[in-house]
């Protein structure tokens, strides 16, 4: 009997340092790989990678149980899949993230965009919002004021001076596109996963705290260890080291905690 309970807590104890986390193409999982597992490690974790193809799929495994966290999402668009999906998943810690850009194979500068230009930008709300604000920043486009950006659509472009044709697309897709787009607006993971540079970018967003991406965890797991101790080796010195001397990661939006 004693033997028996001996070998159920072993058992729990092994499961619990078991950690199944889900990404989309990208660069997480790299500085996730690189940079965290090494520090989770040491602490008895053993990391298991699950890929995902489309944004709802790692928010569903998490809402599930299938994986514990996911890597992928800012905090607007988890909250805008928490309402459409019922899901009830938080953020835990931000993550380095590369920015949105305006990219073109056609084109090498802002100025020689043509009036009339077809810009291909996601077609998911929350993400067409950021592609908005990039081309309003520039002038090419006006919205309007306090546009709610869970439910934003063409219909809040209040003036099209520049008369961009706008075509809304699947948000992976979007670098594929380049070949039959004069602009494109390209998410920052799906464009290092497709080998853009963002120094290539004809223009990166001005990225604000909402669209830093995080580690998302069901609610209820949020204070677990492993959330903890997730969130200590993103903010760990030595992370952050790390991250500051890989030149490949050059660009990207610092989360707040960050050493300057």
């Amino acid at each position: 009997m004693a033997l028996a309970l001996v070998s159920l807590l072993v058992a729990g104890v092994a499961q619990a340092a078991d950690l199944s986390v889900g990404f989309m193409p990208g660069p997480y999982r790299d500085a996730f790989a690189k940079g965290i597992e090494p520090l989770l490690k040491q602490q008895g974790y053993t990391i298991k990678y699950v890929e995902f193809s489309q944004g709802v799929q790692p928010n569903d495994a998490v809402e599930r149980g299938q994986i514990d966290a996911n890597i992928f999402q800012h905090t607007l668009y988890l909250e805008a899949t928490n309402q459409r999906q019922g899901f009830n998943l938080v953020p835990i810690v931000n993550v380095p993230t590369p920015p949105m850009g305006l990219y073109s194979q056609r084109y090498k500068s802002l100025a020689a965009v043509p009036d009339g230009a077809t810009i291909t930008l996601p077609s998911d709300p929350v993400n067409a919002t950021r592609a908005l604000n990039i081309l309003a920043a520039l002038g090419w486009l006006q919205l309007k004021p306090n546009v709610n950006p869970l439910s934003v659509s063409e219909r809040d472009v209040t003036s099209n001076p520049k008369r961009l044709k706008l075509v809304p697309i699947e948000a992976a897709q979007a670098p594929r596109s380049l070949a039959d787009a004069d602009v494109v607006a390209v998410q920052g993971n799906f464009a290092v996963a497709s080998g853009l540079k963002l120094t290539d970018a004809l223009k990166l967003e001005d990225m604000t705290q909402p669209y830093v991406n995080v580690v998302a965890v069901k609610r209820g797991n949020e204070n677990a260890q492993f959330a903890k101790d997730i969130v200590k080796a993103y903010q760990s010195a030595e992370f952050q080291a790390f991250f500051k001397a890989q030149p490949v990661w050059a660009g990207y939006r610092l989360p707040d905690y960050f050493a300057k």
